[in-house]
Formats: structure tokens, C-alpha cells, sequence
């Protein structure tokens, strides 16, 4: 059969069993020709679709081909389009000299990874301006195909889900316990942790809208996947190094918002630690810096890698891959924002898991406020990226999919219908004003909640006072209504259960931001231990909270003026499904981390 199918590939033939994307309705933009459509094949040129990809099952397109920039702009756009070859290699020299330099300099006291990753990050996307990635991804693919596709195909069908669920349960389980025992983070904490991870999912799977229509590859390896992200971030010293070196980054970079607030109010206002002075600017400066990032072309970019990963190894479409690997960088709304012309035609299920996604992580601009609030940026970058996973897995198995995807088999991100901006500085003044709009809505909803959130514990505390119950409020009542919750996530039973349930009941009636102050500067959880605080960052760190459902339903209604009924419909199963994608890494994290400690302590950005 395999010969017989290579015959047909080498003679030109196509496969019966290649899936052919539906054609766009009509309402979605049109293009002419190859050069003006933003939807070219994904390996290379608009050739034809090699034997790999068709064993894979999927022939995925990208939305620009590689390398290729935008046309237009003023006399420096035009000279970059002509000669950017020699500014790259320019850069790609000074880089290497500077990293030679640096491993001859100074190999015995700064280290090698740090310089290492930073060349290599920047050389490998100063070379995919030029060519194509489909050489590095070819081969990758030909050895997922015959390594793993083609074994896997040997075992009869009945088989194959139950021995890969198997296999998972397996890889966890060891994973799990096969390290040593810490002072709080005993086999028995990770035996509750691990029970509360099975609870999760059993109970999603039993109030799932069509249990026999779950895809289970989705499920399973978005399960494993989250799995084995925690286990190279939280118990191999390479991934604590990577990921702290990011987190590092992001610390630094937020920090250099102080030199503009430092002008603008002084070294007193900047010692005061007030919220308006050291968060709101943060935020401000990282969404004008995205803006810029993205006019590079560099976050496109960065999104279309992450999201072929998920869209090949997890079956999602292409709208649900796109949305679930930006969710991290660019926010709830805005990753939306990067599929809006087939938002109209999305089914119930990609729906669900667009907005699961917004819920399950948080975006970038937020990171800013709570590494400044001084929560562990390296908890916080890891729980977006394990989050990730967990959301395609848990929305799939609450909501499967049972209609004609639109973007099944192709990664598209559609061109922009918004004006380009049309410099680097334009774009950097447009994210300015950005970040002003988003930090201005934070500074509004936070004001407002917390007032309303006063009126209430005002009127219970009244209220309580004729039960003799003086202290009745709403963090008391939802602390009760969240504790089994805590101890599933495996929170030490020493008294810290009723605060961690506190802490996520805060998240979800209120927000994340409130549910961090607390956190960070309430002296009500000043004792807790290591392993709580761990389990109560990641278990706090997303945007499932019922305000946030509000804001995803306005931004898709506008988007999809006719869909609104359909995404109300959605709503509240997706705030679920993201709040439990979250806790799923808290889970996760209770079973991993041995050294807690690590993870928690309090990095302040630095001060100018």
C-alpha cells in the first residue's frame, strides 16, 4: 500500500485522502492572484503538497509566505525591501562577535546559556527572513511520520486510544513520584494533587455535551503536552534556566517603564509603590512595544511556529490553533482580533475553545502589572505556557466538535483590514495610545469592583451581625464554596485551604488583579507556605472571572454582529472549561516542583 502511494505522489497523482479546505464564503476577502493572498501553502512557494503533509492528514497554510514583508511604507521601507539581506547579515555578525566574545571573555563567571539563546533566537529568525522554514520542518515532520504516524497506524484502531491514554496515565504517574520527597512536597501532597488533576477531567468528561464525539488525540496529547512542559520547566535545570531567562527578560524590559514614569512624577512617587505609578506605566510601555513587534512582522511570526505545533499534534483547526498560541502574547480580545474575518463562520465548538483560551491564560500587558506586584515571573510564564495546551484538551472534551470546521486542515492568519501604520515610530505611537485605552479600562473596572465589592461586604457584615456572624463577607462565603477545590489542587492542610479558596474565588467573581494584591500584599496570607503559594499563583494566574466574560462577549458580538445568541450560548461552559484549564497546571505544579520556594519568591522590577 505505502508503494503504491509513493507511486502516485511520484507520478503526480493526488491522494484520495487529502483534505481539500471548504472554499471561503463570500464575505471573506478576496484575493486575485498568489501574490495578494495571505494564504499561501505552508511548506513553501504555493507548490503542491509533498507525501509528508498528506500523511500527516493535514495540508495547513500560513497567511504570508516566508520572509516576505509588506510592501509600501517611505524611502527606508523601499531601500530595507531592496537591500535588507546586508542589514541582516550586518546584524547576524555583530551578534556572533558578540557572543564569541562573550564565551572567551567571561566563560567562568556569567555563563553560556543566557548569550547562547539570545544568539539564537535572533539568528534563526534573521535567517527564516530569507529562507524558508520548511527545511527545518520538513525533516521534522518525515521523522514524526515514520517514527510515529506509521507505527502508530500498525496498531488496530480499537487499540489506539486506550493504549495511548494508557501510556499518558502512565508517563504522568512516574513523572509524578519517581523524585525524591521534599519537607512540603511529600508523596501523599502530590497523591492529592494528582487525584485532583483525574477529578478534573472526569467530571468534564461526564458533562460533556456528546461524549462520542470527543477527539481524543486532542485530549490526550494537549493533557501529556501540559504534562511534559512542567516537567522540563519545573525539574530539569535547562528548562529552569530558559524560562527564568525569560522571565528575566520580562522583568527587565518592564522595568525601563520606570525611566519614563521617573520624568514624569519624580523618585518619590516611584518609592511610594503606588498602584497608578508602579503597574499602570508598565503596561503601557509592553502594549506599545507589542504594537511594534508586530509591525516588525516578529509576533506573526512567533504565532504561526506555536500554533502549527498545536494544529499538527492536536487535530485542532486552523482558527482554534492561531487564537490558542496568541491568547499568551497579545490578550483575549486581541487574539481574536487575528481571525476576525472568519469569526462569522467559526461552529459552536471553535467558539467555546476561542474564548477558553482567553479565560485559561493571561496576556502580556497584564504580566507587566503582576511581576511589579512582586508575584514570581517565572510561575507566570510557565503557567501561560502549560495553560495553552489545557485549554485546547478541556474545551474539547467539554464542547467537541460536531460541525464542518471552515479552517480544518489550514492555518490562516487573514490580512489586516486596519490602516499599517507606516513607520516603526507610527506603530509605537499608536500602541502608546493603546495601552492607554487598555490601562485606563483596568484602572476603571479595578475601581469599580473593588467599590461594589465594599458595598456588598458592607451590607453581608450588617447583615451577619443579627446571626452573630460579624465578619461575613463575600471572600468568607466564597472561601467555603471554593475549598474543596483547594484541597484537589493538594494546598497544605494546615489552615491554608480556606485562604487559597479564598484566593480563587476572588479570581473568579472579581479578577485576577484582586485575587494577586491579596496575594502579594495582604498580611492574611503573609504565613502561607511555599507549596500553597505555588499552588495558589498558578491556580490564580487567568482571565476566568465573570468580568472577562462580559468583555470576550462584546468583543466577539462586534465582531460577529450575527453570532452574538451563539457566543452568550458558549459563554459560561468556556469560563469553566478556562477557569479548570488553570487549575489543571496548579495541580500540575503541586505534583512537580520540588524546590518551592524557587517559585515563589518576590522579583520586584528595578528602579531607575
Amino acid at each position: 500500500m505505502a508503494n503504491q502511494y509513493e507511486r502516485e505522489h511520484e507520478n503526480g497523482v493526488a491522494n484520495d485522502h487529502t483534505i481539500v479546505p471548504s472554499p471561503a464564503p463570500a464575505d471573506l476577502p478576496a484575493y486575485t492572484n498568489e501574490k495578494d493572498s495571505p494564504s499561501l501553502s505552508f511548506n513553501g512557494k504555493g507548490k503542491d503538497i509533498d507525501s509528508t503533509d498528506r500523511d500527516l492528514g493535514l495540508e495547513p497554510t500560513t497567511s504570508t509566505e516566508e520572509g516576505e514583508e509588506g510592501e509600501g511604507g517611505g524611502t527606508i521601507r523601499r531601500y530595507y525591501n531592496r537591500y535588507g539581506i546586508f542589514v541582516h547579515l550586518f546584524c547576524g555578525m555583530v551578534m556572533t562577535g558578540w557572543w564569541i566574545a562573550g564565551l572567551v571573555l567571561h566563560r567562568d563567571d556569567i555563563g553560556w546559556l543566557k548569550p547562547f539563546l539570545l544568539w539564537l533566537a535572533i539568528t534563526i529568525r534573521l535567517v527564516t527572513f530569507h529562507i524558508s522554514t520548511k527545511y527545518i520542518t520538513k525533516p521534522i515532520a518525515f521523522v514524526w511520520v515514520r517514527a510515529v504516524k506509521r507505527p502508530s497506524e500498525m496498531i488496530p484502531q480499537k487499540l489506539r486510544i486506550p493504549l495511548a491514554a494508557a501510556g499518558t496515565i502512565a508517563v504522568i504517574i512516574v513523572g509524578t513520584f519517581v523524585s525524591e520527597e521534599t519537607a512540603d512536597n511529600t508523596r501523599p501532597n502530590r497523591a492529592v494533587s494528582l487525584f485532583g488533576l483525574l477529578v478534573f477531567i472526569g467530571a468534564f468528561y461526564v458533562t460533556s455535551r456528546n461524549r462520542k464525539a470527543v477527539n481524543w488525540q486532542t485530549v490526550i496529547v494537549g493533557m501529556l503536552a501540559q504534562f511534559i512542559l512542567a516537567l522540563f520547566v519545573l525539574r530539569t535545570k535547562a528548562g529552569y534556566d530558559i524560562f527564568n531567562f525569560i522571565a528575566e527578560l520580562a522583568t527587565d524590559l518592564l522595568g525601563f517603564a520606570a525611566k519614563g514614569t521617573l520624568f514624569l512624577t519624580g523618585q518619590k512617587a516611584l518609592d511610594s509603590k503606588w498602584f497608578l505609578v508602579g503597574v499602570i506605566p508598565p503596561i503601557i510601555f509592553f502594549v506599545a512595544f507589542v504594537q511594534l513587534l508586530y509591525y516588525w512582522g516578529w509576533l506573526q511570526w512567533s504565532i504561526k511556529k506555536f500554533a502549527t505545533i498545536f494544529f499538527y499534534t492536536m487535530g485542532v483547526s486552523g482558527a482554534e490553533a492561531v487564537v490558542a498560541a496568541a491568547s499568551p502574547f497579545v490578550g483575549q480580545g486581541e487574539s481574536a482580533m487575528l481571525i476576525k474575518p472568519f469569526i462569522p463562520h467559526l461552529t459552536d465548538a471553535e467558539l467555546h475553545q476561542i474564548m477558553t483560551s482567553g479565560f485559561a491564560t493571561i496576556a502580556g500587558s497584564v504580566l507587566a502589572a503582576y511581576i511589579a506586584m512582586g508575584i514570581s515571573p517565572l510561575a507566570l510564564v510557565s503557567s501561560c505556557v502549560m495553560s495553552i495546551p489545557a485549554s485546547l484538551a478541556i474545551s474539547k472534551l467539554r464542547w467537541p466538535e460536531t460541525e464542518e470546521s471552515l479552517t480544518a486542515g489550514q492555518i490562516v492568519i487573514p490580512a489586516s483590514d486596519e490602516e499599517r501604520p507606516t513607520n516603526s515610530l507610527h506603530a509605537f505611537a499608536n500602541g502608546s495610545w493603546l495601552g492607554i485605552k487598555i490601562a485606563g479600562m483596568i484602572v476603571a473596572g479595578l475601581l469599580c469592583i473593588l467599590a461594589l465589592i465594599g458595598l456588598v461586604n458592607g451590607i453581608l457584615n450588617w447583615w451577619g451581625n443579627y446571626l452573630n456572624i460579624p465578619s461575613l463577607s463575600v471572600e468568607l462565603i466564597l472561601g467555603y464554596l471554593f475549598y474543596p477545590v483547594a484541597f484537589l489542587l493538594g494546598v497544605e492542610r494546615n489552615g491554608d485551604l480556606l485562604k487559597v479558596a479564598k484566593l480563587i474565588g476572588t479570581k473568579v467573581v472579581t479578577n485576577e488583579f484582586v485575587a494577586f494584591n491579596s496575594l502579594a500584599t495582604d498580611k492574611d496570607y503573609a504565613d502561607l507556605s511555599d507549596r500553597s503559594r505555588l499552588i495558589a499563583t498558578y491556580a490564580v494566574c487567568g482571565f476566568g472571572n465573570i468580568s472577562s466574560v462580559g468583555i470576550q462577549i462584546g468583543v466577539l458580538s462586534q465582531l460577529a454582529p450575527g453570532r452574538s445568541g451563539r457566543v452568550a450560548k458558549v459563554a459560561m461552559s468556556a469560563l469553566i472549561s478556562g477557569v479548570i484549564a488553570t487549575l489543571t497546571s496548579a495541580s500540575i505544579a503541586g505534583m512537580l516542583v520540588a524546590d518551592q520556594s524557587v517559585y515563589t519568591k518576590v522579583t520586584i522590577a528595578p528602579s531607575p
